[in-house]
């Protein structure tokens, strides 16, 4: 087998944690021989993790693809805002790229990637990592089969988890849509890629209600302060007290944002980082429920409910067909078919992976370094051009959103991004 040789730009939770270790667990496969990360302790523990040259060790991604290429593909896992160009770089200079989601949170630079990566007869693929775990092909299996007949409507919650909410969207890199994305694109741009891919065909009209309800400085208790660790009167009765969250059961969650987990190392951060802050007084402004109606160009619709308020951290649904229907749970790892005519219930179980993403994470990479040693042309499972279509959907729902749930026409917003 071929071993494919890469560069990472951004050697953070996603980059260092998520798809990197594909290279450490079957090395010959991938190799990663250069690194371009601007935290000092992070582009270190990397170096020596995949034993880089020094030479081959840069502080941003400027500086690396200021090089000669030198590897078969880039992987960029860069902060959500900064895709775009170091894309457009890596695939100018002959790189396949395989880039976190979502593209961009500018649509216009959605389809100005895609384009260079066709100019450039490079593939581009998006990280829709939910498109490579056997739980979503396993039931995309069964629809082509024919199973539940033509789709009717398809109903999709997807369950954030209280703590994953106030995490990342609350108090992490995405709880801002000014410095990241929209909750609808930096969250469920994966569920919008998910209704597409099952359903098969163009989704047409959007509209979307949803607002930030909880999360705001009103909502504080009375007395509570900037931090956590600031003397909290409300410490026993907030779910969201900080010091609970991350030297607690979750403490394994401290190592998102500090690479010191010791009991001191935790607190340190907690005094510093936006981790410690308290839910109420950050510098959010992401929805923290939001729901997106969808028509496609059958007439089949959809309906998108994302809440930051469960216990789990899942994805629920139901796919109602002609002649059945589906019923499943991401986490439980299964899901029911029933058969109309026969009244036959058939239960599909598939294998939970300890792989991030239930196994989407290395599938992907797997996926793509295929992709890679066999191009001749054409393009991938996940590939711009594919991803384009759903981040339109995306932009869509934001779009109806901020307009008090007006519908928005998928091919009016293309247009209207192609005369740009």
């Amino acid at each position: 087998m071929q071993k494919v040789t890469a560069i990472l730009l951004g050697a953070g939770n996603r980059g260092a944690q998520a798809y990197a270790p594909y290279a450490l667990n079957y090395p010959h496969e991938l190799d990663i021989i250069a690194v371009a990360e601007p935290d000092d302790e992070r582009r270190a523990a990397f170096v020596f993790a995949h034993q880089i040259s020094q030479d081959y060790s840069f502080s941003n991604w400027e500086q690396l693809l200021a090089q000669p290429k030198i590897a078969d593909i880039a992987i960029i896992c860069t902060q959500d805002q900064m895709h775009y160009y170091p894309t457009l770089k890596a695939l100018e200079l002959g790189y396949h790229v395989l880039l976190e989601k979502p593209m961009s949170p500018s649509p216009e630079e959605c389809v100005e990637m895609e384009l260079m990566a066709k100019k450039h007869n490079r593939l581009l693929t998006i990280c829709h990592v939910l498109r490579y775990t056997a739980f979503w092909t396993a039931m995309k299996r069964v629809i082509e089969e024919g199973r539940i007949g033509q789709i009717v409507n398809i109903q999709l919650n997807e369950n954030v988890g209280n703590m994953h909410m106030a995490h990342s969207f609350v108090r992490g890199n995405w709880n801002n849509s000014d410095t990241s994305s929209p909750m609808i694109l930096a969250k469920s741009c994966h569920d919008m890629d998910i209704l597409s891919y099952i359903m098969g065909e163009p989704c047409e009209r959007i509209s979307s209600f949803g607002s930030l309800m909880h999360f705001k400085s009103e909502n504080a208790p009375v007395g509570a302060p900037a931090r956590c660790l600031d003397g909290c009167p409300a410490e026993a009765t907030c779910q969201y007290y900080a010091p609970k969250y991350y030297l607690g059961t979750g403490r394994s969650w401290a190592g998102k944002f500090t690479t010191d987990t010791s009991l001191e190392g935790i607190i340190e951060a907690l005094h510093t980082t936006p981790y410690g802050k308290c839910v109420y007084h950050s510098d959010n402004n992401v929805v923290d429920h939001q729901v997106v109606n969808m028509e496609f160009a059958s007439g089949a619709t959809a309906m998108f409910s994302m809440c930051g308020f469960t216990r789990d951290n899942t994805r629920i649904l139901q796919i109602m067909g002609t002649k059945g229907d589906i019923r499943g749970n991401m986490e439980e790892h299964e899901f029911t078919i029933h058969d109309f005519v026969t009244n036959e219930q058939t239960t599909i179980h598939v294998q939970a992976s300890e792989e991030g993403h239930n196994g989407g994470d290395a599938g992907i990479i797997r996926s793509f370094l295929r992709e890679v040693r066999t191009y001749a042309g054409g393009e991938s499972e996940s590939s711009a051009s594919v991803s384009v279509r759903s981040h339109l959907m995306a932009f869509a729902a934001e779009e109806s959103r901020v307009n008090g749930g007006k519908p928005v026409v998928i091919e009016e917003l293309h247009k209207r991004l192609a005369t740009v």
